[in-house]
């Protein structure tokens, strides 16, 4: 189990603890479990607790160096068309960060609008191709899905399995799930999300999340975002990935992120050889 801040520690203690406990939950304890959960969230946000990112911040001010990744990767790459309008100012950062992967490397890129997958370009060994399919999210509530797990389980379908590089999907949403309306019991425990695990652990694809609020809820919601935000970081931590996300319902720039996120394939993945 890795921490990057005490409050990681706290929501991977949790998470691991409900693993263990799955069979044994009722409709009232996952009531009280939810709300501590967002609890905690709304807690360590406001208290100013730094997450992987803000951490890495302070990391790499002391290295002018920029690490690049070093394993060949098959890397499937989710935008929610519907995040704010900021996150078009960091399509260039992710080209860089798709064609600095090493070569043997297969990148696909997909955007999640109105409830389907539209992909941009299916796995190719063409990283540049790969990047210039990337654009800009449309930024409306036309482009709205319910929730970003549905696709995610439709990209996961896309992976080879026989492929011998290792998998990973870079998520850049708002992580919130509405399908089945906005409610505390459903807080990072719902049905769709629940799958999306379950599909992610079964074909070995780690899950890394970027956190970007959307022009709905979450841009001004400080509840919905962090409901958001739990079911973004269990995602990443139950499928072997991480969660980056600061604050709520401002917008950062992605530049730590693919800092952290380049430190963090490195070291599990030349790690497990």
């Amino acid at each position: 189990m890795q921490c990057f801040t005490p409050f990681g520690c706290c929501i991977a203690i949790f998470w691991s603890h409900q693993e263990g406990s799955r069979s044994r939950r009722n409709t009232m304890y996952r009531k009280v479990l939810s709300l501590f959960v967002a609890t905690l969230f709304a807690v360590a946000l406001a208290a100013g607790v730094p997450t992987a990112a803000q951490t890495d911040r302070k990391h790499s001010s002391s290295s002018s160096v920029t690490q690049k990744v070093e394993v060949p990767l098959n890397l499937a790459v989710l935008i929610q068309d519907d995040v704010v309008s900021q996150v078009g100012n960091e399509i260039g950062v992710t080209k860089e960060f798709i064609r600095s992967l090493p070569a043997g490397s297969q990148v696909m890129v997909g955007y999640i609008t109105t409830g389907t997958l539209q992909v941009r370009q299916p796995f190719t060994s063409d990283l540049d191709a790969a990047a210039r399919s990337l654009r800009i999210p449309i930024a409306n509530r036309s482009a709205s899905p319910y929730n970003p797990y549905v696709e995610v389980i439709e990209a996961l379908k896309k992976f080879d399995g026989t492929s011998k590089n290792k998998n990973a999907i870079l998520l850049v949403s708002d992580g919130l799930d509405v399908s089945r309306g906005f409610d505390i019991t459903s807080a990072a425990h719902t049905m769709d999300l629940e799958r999306a695990i379950k599909e992610a652990q079964r074909r070995n694809v780690a899950v890394f999340s970027f956190y970007a609020p959307t022009v709905g809820l979450t841009s001004h919601s400080f509840r919905a975002a962090t409901y958001g935000q739990s079911s973004l970081n269990r995602l990443s931590h139950e499928t072997g990935g991480e969660a980056y996300f600061q604050g709520t319902t401002g917008f950062v720039t992605f530049n730590p992120y693919f800092d952290q996120l380049r430190r963090s394939l490195n070291d599990r993945y030349n790690r497990a050889g």
